[in-house]
């Protein structure tokens, strides 16, 4: 039975179950036809997304207090950070990544007395881990950051 839409807009002719298997292609859809809003959760996975698209997400991130014991305050695919002693800290993956060959940015401070800027310095490049260190602009040698961010690009 062919499919219709008559003029009270009233469809006619789809069977329990909906449409079969490729009846709409995208030549089909009209621009925006598909909004956020329509996507149940969890209906776009990783799996589904193309190469493009997965290349321009952070494969991990983390934002963390790093004076005293540091804390995590917000994270995707961080484990924990360890505390290898003052300014320098090794961020550790939940899910390695698939070799060394990513990126690393991110950004520090301490709201303290010294403020400026901080220099983040990459120390090693793991596929389960990065080690970073933190040495600000106005003091002399490595300092623990009250706010720290880490995100990692591959």
């Amino acid at each position: 039975m062919p499919i219709t839409i008559n003029g009270s807009g009233t469809v006619t002719g789809i069977s329990a179950g909906g449409l079969p298997d490729g009846s709409i292609n995208n030549a089909d859809l009209a621009t925006d036809a598909v909004s956020t809003s329509k996507i149940l959760n969890g209906a776009v996975t990783t799996a589904k997304l193309g190469s493009a698209e997965q290349s321009g997400l952070a494969k991990a991130w983390v934002n963390f207090n790093g004076q005293g014991t540091v804390t995590i305050r917000a994270s995707y695919n961080v484990s924990s950070i360890t505390d290898n002693g003052t300014g320098i800290n090794t961020v550790n993956f939940t899910t390695a990544m698939a070799d060394a060959n990513y990126s690393v940015t991110g950004m520090a401070d301490d709201f303290g007395s010294f403020g400026g800027v901080y220099n983040i310095r990459n120390t090693t490049l793991l596929a389960g881990s990065v080690g970073v260190w933190y040495i600000q602009n106005n003091s002399p040698g490595f300092v623990d950051p009250s706010i720290a961010t880490i995100a990692i690009f591959r």
